[in-house]
């Protein structure tokens, strides 16, 4: 009698073929993750697992059902579970394993961005090297500052191409769009930080379709279940207690131009301002910065090159009065630029990981600039690290941590007014 194959071995077979494939080792485990990611239909528990099935999320002693998110698949040997947590929650846990609840009301908020480790082509980093990829140490240093909850400006995704022979700082990287790969480029590394607070999730130009969208949609995306590229994020309204975000998807504007396609679309992304209007403060929290300077080399000449020209012709005209903030990332560098009001003041933190930009320095940056036809005041440096920011009586006030923890710049936000200088040595 022929003996069938079980339908499960036959996809495990798949999925180490798939890995070959993929640039992931054979023999990769689906290590357990999970993690509270706010959406703009509130709290929501997620869960990474090997098992066929969701297991419960127990909210006060009172278990509830997770959903499935995502089935397993030949790149993404994990089923992703989901559950909504409800407002006012004492605990929460899976399996045994307390999960991080959002605050009433945040009084202290972790931001930055660009983490992943950059393999693709030449451009070679050594992931292995703590030094040379300080994500795991950042993501360590941040969770000690007991954040109520995190931002992370997008870009986790980097590991694109195979590490070359020869190369012992990433010999046998995982890398492509799959699940290995996001757990070493993201998962892994962000772990205490993950137990440590709910996190606010932006989806960059990493998790674009030609790169990592699969695993964004898969894993990250705050919709409902996940989309299939070729797909725009949905906008979200999220509330953070006393604190609108709104997250937009900026992941496919241009730089440098502005393409009609591009324009509405991210237009589309900025008309949740007329469906949830503020009120209070709120935040902008997109990807690429709708201001911002990008900063490059000629031969030994340092340029600045403005961006980011899509967003901007798309919020040409539109009412931004409500919005105290503009948050993102992006540039993987530090800067504030200040309008004195005149349009929200623009925060870049792409500070968590990847490799800086040609020409940055960390040397600080302080003095007046024109961007997109008005004056700002800018501040800023080329450093690893992340922004701490507590909620004062006047707004929020803060400090940028190094990879030493020593806080080497600090911020505050006032209404409108951005503020951020170095601060005074020990």
């Amino acid at each position: 009698m022929r003996r069938r194959v079980p339908k499960l071995a036959l996809a495990a077979v798949a999925a180490v073929l798939a890995a070959l494939v993929a640039g992931a080792p054979a023999d990769a485990a689906v290590a357990e993750r999970a993690w509270v990611q706010l959406t703009d239909r509130g709290a929501e528990a997620r869960l990474a697992t090997t098992a066929p099935d969701c297991p419960a999320v127990v909210v006060d002693s009172r278990p509830r059902s997770m959903q499935r998110r995502a089935a397993p698949s030949a790149e993404f040997p994990a089923t992703v579970c989901q559950a909504p947590l409800p407002k006012g929650a004492r605990t929460a846990s899976i399996e045994g394993r307390p999960l991080p609840l959002p605050a009433a009301s945040p009084r202290r908020i972790v931001i930055f961005g660009d983490t992943g480790c950059r393999l693709k082509g030449k451009a070679v980093q050594a992931c292995d090297d703590p030094n040379q990829w300080p994500f795991a140490q950042v993501a360590r240093l941040a969770a000690a500052h007991h954040p109520d909850l995190v931002i992370h400006v997008g870009d986790y995704y980097y590991r694109e191409s195979p590490c070359p022979a020869g190369r012992p700082g990433c010999a046998g990287s995982p890398w492509g769009d799959n699940w290995t790969t996001w757990d070493a480029d993201f998962f892994a590394p962000a772990q205490p930080l993950l137990a440590a607070a709910p996190w606010v999730l932006v989806r960059g130009n990493h998790e674009d379709c030609a790169r990592g969208g699969e695993g964004w949609f898969r894993l990250l995306d705050g919709g409902e279940g996940p989309l299939a590229c070729p797909a725009t994020a949905a906008p979200m309204a999220i509330d953070a207690g006393g604190l609108t975000l709104y997250v937009l998807d900026s992941s496919g504007t241009a730089d440098t131009s502005a393409p009609a396609a591009a324009v509405a679309s991210f237009g589309a992304q900025l008309d949740v301002l007329k469906t949830h209007p503020p009120h209070g403060a709120a935040w902008i929290v997109t990807h690429r910065p709708i201001w911002g300077l990008a900063v490059g080399k000629i031969g030994l000449a340092v340029i600045e090159v403005p961006i980011n020209a899509t967003e901007q012709v798309a919020a040409r005209g539109r009412d931004l009065s409500g919005v105290s903030m503009v948050v993102s990332g992006h540039i993987h560098h530090f800067a504030s630029f200040d309008f004195d009001g005149d349009r929200p003041p623009q925060l870049i933190v792409g500070t968590g990981g990847d490799v800086g930009e040609p020409g940055d320095s960390p040397k600080f940056i302080d003095g007046s600039v024109s961007l997109n036809g008005m004056w700002a005041q800018r501040f800023g440096f080329d450093r690893y690290g992340f922004l701490v920011l507590d909620r004062s009586r006047q707004g929020w006030a803060g400090r940028f941590y190094d990879v030493r923890d020593r806080p080497i710049a600090a911020c505050s936000l006032v209404g409108r007014k951005l503020t951020c200088h170095a601060s005074p040595a020990p």
